[in-house]
């Protein structure tokens, strides 16, 4: 009988190769490649006879949909992020930088949920049971049902949630520290975590209850571990935050059973995690007013409004090379507002250092901030102070034309509700709310707006268009 040849397969893109090797030639990861048994696989050597499937049922699309059930907590935040709470029967992934506050979110999210009567397990296994009751003492709550165990073994852990009654939520921290019989290799590895989360899954499924993966990231800010985990679960959702700010923010990536563009907003603070209804006066507070270079951006986060401030510093520079150092937005991006300010406005900025920050450790992803990032660059380079009760949001083309963006109605109203009275916003837009006492104005091109600054004299022409 032939010898089976055996087969090298990347765990994060499926690829198989000839022989091992440190690189993936497909996904360019790093040892990534591990031997796996080809015995009974397709296209590979002699093996077991495949048995005969059995049909399955065909339906049509057409039908009544019934919604997923939901396990609502008392965490609002939490639950927004979620889509309306954890869904029976699905498992959800979140990653976070260590030390960023998983363990207190699961725990307070647990206590919450037990409160209500539901059956909560709690599986740790980088910590011991004496930790973790440290960790609920201090987030107040020790007074809870739920249960606890410091395990690492998948057979041990599937074993004990299979006795007595069925956990509603089950919390596994974290995914890196499990390890099966079925795998040879150590803990923590590719086929270990992959073989982890598979049984989980598998028992979630099963059952009808929900599971909760904690998982590490890497220094890129990935979860670590082969990225075909993201695609097993049900959601993913990343915590993050800047360890000088009390802030953390709790991100949607991937959501079967809901949106992937919603946040949710914490204060991190002595006692656990304090949920922020309105994020807005939390990046708005202690503003400067008076100070040239700083402009209130009207963003969007999913279906929530965000107000942040945006803070440039044009000075002059000896250097021979002006500095550019970006905080909480993207470098290129502010590489081509310069470009743009230059080439179609005469802003000559090549003798000057920028210095861009958002306020509060906020970090911007849409576009729709160009407007603000060129009004603070413009205010800053001709010292002129922007006015204190208008906001600013539009895409800024490489033509020089500012465009519309989505959600203009949401973004005037948030800043109405906060006593913004005045917004520049780009010409055509659509949305506009009727019946308000705001002032909106429209600017069709950045030149427009260089103009409207430098022209103003400490106060832009804001015209009442509504």
């Amino acid at each position: 009988m032939a010898k089976a040849r055996t087969q090298f397969i990347c765990q994060s893109c499926g690829t198989v190769h000839n022989r091992w090797a440190g690189k993936c030639e497909n996904c360019g990861e790093w040892n990534t490649i591990v031997e796996e048994d080809p015995m009974g696989g397709i296209g590979s050597g002699p093996g077991k006879t495949p048995k005969k499937g059995r049909p399955v049922a065909l339906t049509a699309l057409s039908g009544e949909i019934e919604e997923a059930p939901r396990i609502h907590t008392a965490m609002s935040e939490l639950d927004r992020a979620l889509g309306g709470g954890f869904v029976r029967g699905s498992a959800v992934l979140i990653g976070g930088d260590p030390g960023i506050g998983k363990s207190t979110l699961l725990m307070q999210a647990a206590a919450a949920l037990a409160r209500r009567g539901h059956k909560i397990v709690y599986v740790s296994g980088e910590e011991a049971v004496a930790q973790v009751r440290l960790r609920a003492q201090r987030l107040a709550a020790a007074d809870t049902d739920v249960m606890l165990a410091a395990e690492t073994n998948v057979e041990d852990i599937l074993a004990t949630l299979a006795e007595g009654k069925r956990p509603d939520l089950v919390i596994i921290d974290s995914i890196q520290t499990l390890w099966s019989e079925l795998a040879e290799s150590a803990p923590g590895t590719v086929t270990q975590v992959r073989t982890g989360v598979q049984a989980m899954i598998r028992f979630a499924k099963q059952t009808g209850a929900a599971m909760v993966l904690v998982g590490h990231v890497t220094k890129d800010g990935q979860i670590a571990g082969p990225r075909v985990v993201e695609h097993m679960v049900d959601a993913v959702l990343y915590f993050e935050g800047d360890r000088g700010h009390h802030y953390r923010i709790l991100r949607t990536v991937k959501n079967r059973f809901g949106p992937t563009d919603e946040i949710g907003v914490f204060e991190m603070s002595d006692k656990g995690l304090r949920e922020v209804a309105n994020p807005s006066e939390l990046f708005l507070g202690e503003r400067n007013e008076k100070s040239p270079g700083a402009a209130v951006f009207a963003g969007m986060e999913g279906t929530r409004p965000i107000l942040v401030e945006v803070q440039a510093l044009v000075a002059p520079t000896s250097l021979g090379t002006p500095r550019r150092a970006v905080v909480g937005w993207d470098s290129a991006r502010l590489s081509m507002i310069l470009a743009v300010l230059e080439a179609h406005c005469g802003v000559r900025l090549g003798q000057h250092d920028v210095y861009l920050n958002v306020a509060g450790g906020y970090r911007i992803s849409e576009p729709a901030a160009d407007l603000a990032v060129a009004s603070a660059l413009v205010s800053s380079l001709a010292g002129i102070a922007l006015p204190a009760d208008c906001v600013y949001f539009g895409e800024v083309s490489l033509s020089g034309a500012i465009r519309p963006v989505a959600h203009t109605a949401q973004r005037l109203k948030e800043a109405e509700k906060l006593g913004f009275s005045a917004a520049l916003l780009p010409s055509a837009s659509a949305e506009l709310p009727k019946g308000s006492g705001g002032r909106w104005s429209e600017v069709a091109s950045l030149p427009d707006l260089v103009a409207r600054i430098a022209g103003s004299k400490g106060a832009l022409r804001v015209e009442d268009d509504v």
